[in-house]
């Protein structure tokens, strides 16, 4: 049984979740502990009792801590990969990636630690100077999503330690196994008891201990846009900083004279890979007229080329839909696209289990086309495999199509104009714009967000994280 990190104690929790792997439903992964109301409380209590100690620690503890946690993460790489992939049905290459990924974020922060943001000023009045300086903001509720279990709780975690916040975290219930030894990890890293937090539960269950709390001063959260709006609802009335990112329906762009086969790369790469299950995937592909049909051709002659499989399998270009939940949404977009007139071109197909006979949630990638705007498919995020193909007369109503969206968090083209790039990347109404590059996929020292629907908040990842998980103090002294 692996148990909830609550005070520097790993504590039981009130139940327990099996932890299944998606690739065959066979095999249980573990037995992981859900901790109830109170255990969540305890945790916040907790944090909030190391706050004082840890906020005035030096730059040099911060950084020793961060670079030891990247250190072993990075040293356990394919390790942690087979874990997650086992898990979350990433392939195996996609998610040794990811942890080597969460390696480099702490090692990064390890570093923010050591470069404090600040200012000295001459005061506009004589015989004063002034001090502009960030503080730590207190106890910080992270709570993130299944789709990376381990990259996205390491770009929240090591910001709030590197900055001199507590930590109070909940994975997602789906896939606890890398949260937990993420958590394991930094058990052991030197940090003082209560200054990291591990509660693994339902946030139905956990969730207003972590969010209404008065001794929590910011949530950070990813996820869903109903779950985000309900995280926002109970932070704002007493005022604790909010961010939420909460995916997208991210458009790529293909013009008459993009390079074939760069465009289709990116098509393919960032719709499919990950099993789409990434909220920068393409979902929508807006193609001028005169590629169109060759556009088509090739993205479906790609797919039929590949392997949806075990995600540990060597050779699986897919892995599995996170569950059967998941599975079904996936499904239902499908046929409720084909009953409001688009064409399924390819895929789409459920196979129950895999060619060795294993269950599992596989998904042969789905490609629908002869779609108009006002289409549920073109409207609402899927989350799984499936694109959807829209035909524009020309680039400027491309990029109409694309803007016509209530998120904003992802946004690409193909072209090798660089009239069209240059202009596309000043007017699309998106966080981040991928020029002959797939829309999913992100620097870590650079900003992460979005605008609209898919973002609230100041943006995540890099020195912009200082934003966040800091506040500006401005300090007066008279000579």
């Amino acid at each position: 049984m692996k148990r909830n990190w609550i005070g520097g104690e790993w504590l039981p929790g009130a139940r327990s979740i099996a932890n299944i792997n998606p690739s065959d439903t066979r095999d249980v992964i573990g037995e992981y502990a859900l901790a109830d109301m109170a255990q969540a409380t305890s945790a916040v209590a907790a944090a909030a009792a190391a706050f004082p100690a840890w906020s005035m620690s030096g730059p040099q503890q911060r950084f020793d801590v961060l670079d030891a946690a990247g250190s072993e993460i990075l040293a356990r790489a394919a390790e942690l990969g087979d874990l997650l992939a086992r898990e979350e049905g990433k392939t195996l290459p996609e998610a040794v990636g990811e942890v080597t990924r969460a390696g480099q974020i702490f090692k990064f922060f390890a570093g923010e630690a050591l470069r404090a943001p600040g200012q000295v000023l001459p005061s506009v009045r004589s015989g004063i100077g002034v001090e502009v300086t960030r503080e730590p903001l207190g106890v910080v509720s992270l709570i993130t999503p299944w789709n990376f279990p381990i990259a996205i709780p390491a770009w929240k975690i090591a910001p709030a330690l590197a900055h001199g916040n507590c930590v109070v975290f909940k994975p997602a219930e789906l896939v606890p196994g890398s949260a937990w030894a993420l958590a394991d990890i930094l058990s052991r890293c030197g940090l003082p008891a209560g200054v990291f937090n591990l509660v693994m539960g339902k946030g139905s269950e956990i969730g207003a201990a972590l969010l209404e709390d008065p001794r929590v001063a910011a949530v950070s959260f990813t996820g869903s846009v109903g779950t985000g709006q309900r995280v926002m609802q109970a932070c704002m009335p007493r005022g604790a900083k909010v961010q939420l990112e909460m995916g997208g329906k991210n458009p790529l762009v293909v013009l008459d004279d993009a390079d074939l086969d760069v465009a289709v790369n990116c098509a393919v790469q960032s719709a499919f890979y990950s099993t789409g299950q990434r909220c920068t995937a393409s979902s929508r592909f807006i193609v001028t007229e005169g590629i169109h049909d060759r556009f088509v051709d090739a993205v479906v002659a790609r797919l039929r080329s590949i392997k949806v499989d075990d995600a540990r399998k060597p050779g699986t270009d897919i892995g599995p839909v996170v569950d059967d939940h998941q599975l079904a949404i996936d499904l239902e977009y499908i046929q409720l696209a084909q009953a409001e007139g688009a064409t399924l071109a390819f895929g789409g197909t459920h196979a129950a289990r895999n060619v060795d006979g294993q269950p599992g949630f596989f998904l042969t990638p789905a490609l629908l086309t002869q779609t108009t705007q006002t289409m549920r498919i073109n409207r609402e995020e899927v989350f799984g495999p499936v694109a959807n193909v829209v035909q524009a007369r020309n680039y400027e109503e491309a990029l109409a199509l694309a803007n016509d969206t209530d998120f904003g968090l992802s946004s690409g083209i193909c072209t090798t104009s660089l009239k069209y790039a240059t202009h596309f990347k000043r007017h699309a109404q998106a966080g981040m714009v991928m020029v002959n590059a797939p829309t999913a996929g992100a620097d870590y020292h650079v900003p992460f967000g979005g605008r609209k629907a898919s973002s609230y908040g100041s943006r995540e990842q890099g020195t912009y994280a200082a934003e966040f998980y800091t506040v500006v103090k401005t300090a007066y002294t008279a000579a």
